[in-house]
């Protein structure tokens, strides 16, 4: 589209298949990190200088979102370049902040495509932009809008006011829910790799007995699924209902929880093998739990900072000793 500063890509607010299969690959950690859309300047639709400039983040999951809400509107999207981070996590590390909104400004022309001097940008952006600064710099005034982009029509057709229910971050069981692909897959990149170097560890210790073997081989893949299934899945579900407000305490209840429950299932393994779930499983579900801290409003980033100087050496230590006593169950075979 030709604007008085240059051609500008059009986009529609049609989400196309592309787009859904693309989305649902990134839930399950399938390119995450390369799923970006460039920075710029976008035209939804046929925009004019008096159209809204709504702004956001390059993760395209984040873009999408934005245009699929503005369906049946015309407006400028202006994109910042968080490094396909969402706008929330973007905000909190800076790449969504000041000094990258002012320069896209800048180097996008945008003075000289609109008339009016007018941002609405996401609420959960807010923590990375000094609005004040944005204003005095580049003339554009910030204007909030709601946390969730299905918010922004009513929002708009409200005169740019948001009711207490547009401004509230909910973080209900089907968001969380949401959220376990991406944690579950990168956890069981690590485990899995892990439970097979283990086994090989097992059948060196057995003698190279495959029977002796597969006793500890299987309590070492029991014990790594386990505490999948407690940090990655069971916690997320659970979080309003766990005690402690420290996340790796929340994991480590329900971790603590599947170990027994395993134990159980599992009974007549020897004590050294025991005390190796006891340890261990706790230890990763607490350690896997923490993923959610950025995710959730639960937290804060000073309480992480401080839950992550306590929590992650506890979690270092429980994980080592109970690998040390899986390995003496398996040298001793106990």
């Amino acid at each position: 589209m030709d604007t008085p500063a240059g051609v500008v890509p059009r986009v529609s607010s049609t989400l196309r298949p592309s787009d859904r299969i693309g989305a649902f690959k990134v839930r399950w950690g399938v390119g995450r990190m390369s799923y970006t859309v460039d920075p710029g300047l976008y035209a939804l639709g046929r925009p004019g200088p008096d159209s809204y400039v709504f702004v956001t983040a390059s993760y395209k999951m984040s873009f999408d979102r934005l245009r699929a809400a503005l369906a049946g509107r015309d407006g400028w999207i202006l994109v910042l370049d968080t490094a396909g981070i969402n706008v929330w996590c973007a905000a909190g590390k800076g790449s969504f902040g000041t000094e990258e909104m002012i320069d896209r400004i800048e180097t996008s022309g945008l003075s000289d495509i609109v008339s009016h001097r007018r941002l609405i940008v996401p609420q959960l952006g807010g923590p990375g932009v000094a609005a004040h600064e944005v204003k005095r710099r580049s003339g554009f005034q910030v204007v909030y809008g709601p946390v969730a982009a299905e918010d922004i029509p009513p929002f708009l057709e409200g005169e740019l006011k948001a009711t207490p229910v547009m401004r509230a971050k909910t973080f209900g069981t089907s968001e969380r829910l949401a959220l376990v692909p991406m944690e579950v897959i990168p956890a069981l990149k690590v485990a899995l790799p892990a439970a097979a170097v283990l086994s090989i560890l097992a059948f060196l210790f057995s003698g190279l007995s495959i029977e002796r073997a597969l006793g500890p081989a299987r309590i070492v893949w029991v014990a790594l699924g386990t505490s999948v299934l407690a940090g990655a899945v069971l916690t997320p579900l659970l979080l309003p209902w766990l005690p402690g407000r420290a996340f790796s305490a929340k994991g480590l209840v329900v971790g603590t929880a599947a170990a027994f429950c395993a134990l159980f299932a599992g009974a007549g393994l020897g004590v050294l093998s025991a005390l190796s779930v006891l340890l261990s499983v706790p230890a990763i579900a607490a350690f896997l739990a923490m993923n959610f801290t950025g995710s959730s409003t639960f937290t804060s980033l000073s309480g992480v900072q401080r839950e992550m100087g306590w929590a992650l050496p506890l979690e270092a230590v429980g994980t080592a000793a109970g690998l040390a006593l899986w390995v003496a169950a398996a040298v001793g075979g106990g």
